[in-house]
């Protein structure tokens, strides 16, 4: 009993700081706009207005990068996104041939600087990870399993769903649970990590003693921050090398 009613006190003032962080005064309360097949319909005012914050810093991140851009003589921002694309690239000829991996190029540099900023963006105190959002993980997913599917019958056409009856038909259940299971994971591992880490955050600060509210979250711990940091670029590159290998799956040709 006594666990039970420490556990309610902890989880009471880590609601308490979440609420004094909100200094935008963003809607706590999902909008809901309906229902589909009675599945209600609702939308996270924080996940959309801080998916636009991480669009936007991408966008001026990709400015800073092409700034002064010189093929003779790079600057060290150009040089830095040149390194993050090689390293990309590498990981997109690891999987598949180099007509494949163009085709795919552009979505995998996307998933991994898009991702990584909405990762950090949680970071910020007063400010919302869009990827601790499961609508948003999900969402991401749902592009890495259409993709999978579309880059499978462009390359083998119908020769692509021969993998469902291999090595005997009466597996076509489990390899069928298998594929459907593969966006499942993505979405809830990116997700219970994001998540986890800002309830982290704002654990650490409901243990600051004083006036929390005044000091805001930039008083938590600096070896969590870190580490959170290096927890967003590893989901991020995970979800990404997943994405690239269930795509290089999929259009290989012994697959």
């Amino acid at each position: 009993m006594a666990a039970e009613e420490h556990a309610a006190e902890s989880m009471g003032m880590i609601e308490k700081v979440h609420h004094n962080l909100n200094i935008w005064h963003i809607p706590q309360e999902p909008w809901h706009l309906g229902s589909i097949g009675g599945f209600p319909i609702d939308l996270n005012p924080s996940t959309i207005i801080f998916t636009w914050v991480a669009m936007g810093l991408v966008l001026l991140l990709g400015f800073f990068f092409v700034r002064g851009a010189n093929v003779r003589q790079p600057t060290k921002m150009q040089t830095m996104f040149e390194m993050v694309l090689d390293f990309l690239r590498g990981l997109v000829d690891d999987n598949m041939d180099k007509k494949k991996g163009d085709e795919i190029f552009s979505l995998v540099i996307t998933f991994f600087l898009f991702i990584t900023m909405c990762n950090i963006v949680g970071l910020v105190p007063s400010m919302m990870a869009p990827t601790a959002d499961v609508q948003t993980t999900a969402a991401f997913a749902v592009i890495t399993f259409v993709m999978m599917f579309y880059m499978g019958i462009k390359h083998k056409g119908g020769k692509y769903f021969a993998h469902y009856l291999k090595p005997y038909p009466f597996f076509l259940p489990i390899t069928i649970l298998e594929d459907l299971a593969k966006p499942v994971t993505l979405a809830f591992r990116l997700f219970g990590n994001m998540k986890g880490k800002e309830i982290m955050i704002y654990a650490l600060l409901a243990l600051i003693t004083g006036i929390p509210w005044a000091c805001g979250g930039f008083t938590a711990s600096v070896v969590w921050l870190g580490f959170g940091l290096f927890v967003s670029f590893i989901q991020a590159f995970i979800f990404t090398m997943l994405t690239i290998a269930y795509i290089g799956m999929a259009c290989a040709d012994d697959h």
